[in-house]
């Protein structure tokens, strides 16, 4: 028997619910953290075995009691905190964006903190960043200064500096990750979602246009969930904070991939020309350093699986009329 045992917020969330997958397929006990609400993206990326070994907990991360009794009467050793607002949502109604992304935060470290964790990882973002043309350089290196223009960029950066207090005042290592535009089953909601909504709409057979267009670095949801889970692991001391990277791609090459994997959706998909506000790409050269080699899947076959996914959910009942008119 495995000694780890590992909390995860947000885990109804697109990442939560792949990190969730992952170590229930390596037998590690994981339970999940999060508010009462649709474990949709959880049913469709597990079987009813897996289902059934779920170890749900409902609670909220600005209740710093709730997360302490669940890491305290769980007997957790590693912390994976991905609750958090996305953009359109704290853009939306700021206070409680502030409430959930940075008091939610600050409640993790306190947590840990009185529980006797001595590490976090953690979710922070690519808005950490300004716009590309504040940058000289194509690729950003983790270390590249930080120039939000968002709310919730701000957040994520106050973030990245509660981190860096709580090693200084209290020991507490941790791990922060920048993603990018993830894409994958579960992935939803969000500005940079509607990739990955094309490819449910291929599922289905059916025409959709992609909000932005430009190139950006592409990462498939299962691997950001395996390196948010060796993060975890990883006997790192410090206060870090790391691009995740990814195959850095253009909307085209993903419609293409798309019409691959589903030549029925062929000249049914466009896109909007213009790029995302945030750089090119992101370095991860810092990360891979940490971490060693990182998982990556080539593009065709994560769009692939991807759309697979899909047609399975809809066949089995998993993907409703409401949940695809509510997204699509």
């Amino acid at each position: 028997m495995s000694e780890e045992r590992f909390l995860v917020t947000g885990a109804h969330g697109a990442i939560g619910a792949w990190v969730i997958r992952n170590l229930l397929r390596e037998g590690i006990p994981a339970f999940l953290f999060d508010q009462e609400g649709s474990n949709h993206r959880l049913r469709m990326i597990l079987d009813a075995e897996e289902l059934s070994r779920l170890e749900t907990i409902h609670g909220d991360i600005v209740d710093l009691p709730d997360l302490e009794d669940a890491i305290r009467r769980f007997e957790v050793t590693h912390l994976i905190h991905l609750a958090a607002l996305q953009l359109p949502f704290v853009k939306a109604d700021p206070p409680q964006g502030a409430k959930v992304n940075v008091v939610g935060t600050v409640n993790i470290f306190e947590a840990a903190k009185h529980t006797g964790l001595k590490r976090v990882v953690y979710a922070s973002s690519t808005a950490v960043y300004g716009e590309k043309s504040e940058y000289p350089d194509v690729s950003l290196p983790h270390d590249a200064p930080l120039k939000p223009h968002s709310l919730y960029g701000v957040f994520k950066q106050a973030n990245e500096g509660t981190a860096r207090v709580y090693f200084l005042d209290d020991g507490i290592s941790s791990i922060g990750l920048r993603p990018y535009v993830v894409y994958g089953p579960g992935r939803d909601q969000g500005m940079t979602s509607t990739p990955t909504k094309a490819m449910l709409a291929a599922a289905l057979g059916k025409p959709y246009h992609i909000t932005y267009g430009g190139r950006y670095n592409l990462q498939y949801a299962d691997d950001v969930a395996k390196i948010f889970i060796r993060a975890a692991r990883a006997p790192f001391e410090g206060a870090g904070v790391f691009n995740l990277g990814g195959a850095a791609v253009s909307t085209q090459e993903v419609i293409a991939c798309i019409e691959t994997a589903a030549p029925e959706v062929k000249d049914k998909l466009t896109f909007d020309p213009s790029p995302l506000p945030f750089p090119q790409a992101i370095d991860n050269t810092a990360l891979r350093q940490l971490l060693g080699r990182l998982p990556e899947t080539p593009l065709q076959q994560g769009v692939a699986e991807t759309i697979d996914v899909f047609k399975k959910a809809i066949v089995d009942g998993k993907i409703s009329l409401d949940y695809t008119r509510a997204i699509l």
